[in-house]
């Protein structure tokens, strides 16, 4: 059977097949609405369906928005890539998600794959971005909103979340229970010093407790992001003799990992051992006890970063277009700090 083509629609439809084109782009030009129900009668009656690769082609770009993010297994990443995924919904796009796995030449590779599917624009929640994949966003002239987080390698769109400022009110609260200090569960050796939202956990951990006038030498401790190799880390640090008073975790994970730690060592949380997180995501309030952690608008991040994707103004020199969304973070009090749980549900 021969395929259905645009041309087959404007014969039926009495019409051009420009305006066969109008009706089903939704444009650029208007299209009489007797005239539209003739073509949109003329698709349903022929069965004909748009070759989107061929629109792709001629238009340079598709329905798609790609997505790269570091696991899209740790909670958080899934939650945000979640909603990013909503938020292109509502704008008639779909989303494409690929895993660098925190290695930056797979990054690269999902750059290249997803800028030749000549996808609308790129969302990209980067671990240490290089040089490499800086050069692949300028060559092929690509629209990238960074997301989570703003790398030193390249100057684009960004929609972050207040990572310092949010360290810095947790670990306060934490003081404010009367540990005579809290110890920090920082990233790895390869995490960026700047850039990165666990090294800005890191240095608002640090001014806090410089604030409150207290030494974090011997503090930080070197930890995976992912829940397990926490857990390991836990075993270690609170089995050992110098157990800290109190944990700041830089994400959620790490301390779901540190709780189990302590369970199995048998050290009451919160009353020998005080620990939060940062992220909020969903499970932070049903560890035992709920987790006292940093939420941020997921939702109203996702919606900002696909916005911004999709709005050509930011691409034009001297727009003045806001390039960097900062949200607010907020502070979830639960029971693993030592205070009565007084949050909401947790941020979906």
């Amino acid at each position: 059977m021969a395929k259905v083509t645009r041309d087959d629609v404007a014969r039926l439809a009495g019409t051009s097949t420009a305006v066969v084109s109008y009706v089903i782009n939704n444009g650029p030009r208007p299209v009489a609405p007797a005239t539209r129900e003739r073509v949109l009668a003329a698709i349903k009656e022929l069965g004909y369906r748009p070759d989107r690769v061929a629109q792709a082609m001629a238009s340079r770009r598709t329905d798609l928005i790609g997505m790269i993010v570091p696991d899209a297994r740790q909670p958080f990443f899934g939650e945000m890539a979640h909603a990013v995924e909503q938020a292109a919904a509502e704008r008639g796009k779909m989303v494409l998600v690929g895993n660098s796995d925190y290695v930056a030449e797979r990054e690269v590779h999902y750059l290249r794959a997803f800028l030749g599917m000549r996808v609308s624009g790129l969302i990209l929640v980067s671990h240490a971005l290089n040089d490499n994949a800086a050069a692949e966003i300028e060559a092929w002239d690509a629209r990238v909103v960074l997301l989570h987080e703003r790398p030193e390698a390249i100057d684009d769109v960004a929609v972050v979340t207040d990572d310092l400022g949010g360290a810095q009110l947790i670990v306060r609260h934490l003081l404010e229970h009367g540990y005579p200090y809290v110890a920090c569960l920082g990233g790895t050796a390869d995490t960026p010093s700047v850039g990165d939202p666990v090294s800005d956990h890191v240095e608002g951990w640090r001014r806090a407790m410089a604030d409150a006038g207290i030494s974090t030498e011997g503090r930080l401790f070197e930890a995976p992001y992912n829940r397990y190799d926490a857990y390991l880390v836990g075993l270690e640090l609170l089995g050992g003799p110098d157990r800290p008073p109190a944990i700041f975790c830089s994400t959620d994970d790490q301390a779901i990992g540190v709780l189990r730690a302590a369970r199995e060592l048998r050290i009451d949380v919160p009353g020998e051992l005080a620990v939060a997180g940062f992220d909020d995501v969903k499970e932070a309030a049903l560890t035992d006890p709920p987790l006292t952690t940093i939420a941020s608008d997921r939702k109203g991040m996702a919606r900002a970063a696909v916005d911004l994707v999709l709005d050509d103004s930011v691409r034009v020199t001297g727009s003045r277009r806001e390039r960097l969304k900062l949200f607010p973070s907020r502070l979830v009090v639960r029971r693993s700090c030592g205070c009565e749980e007084t949050s909401a549900p947790p941020n979906v």
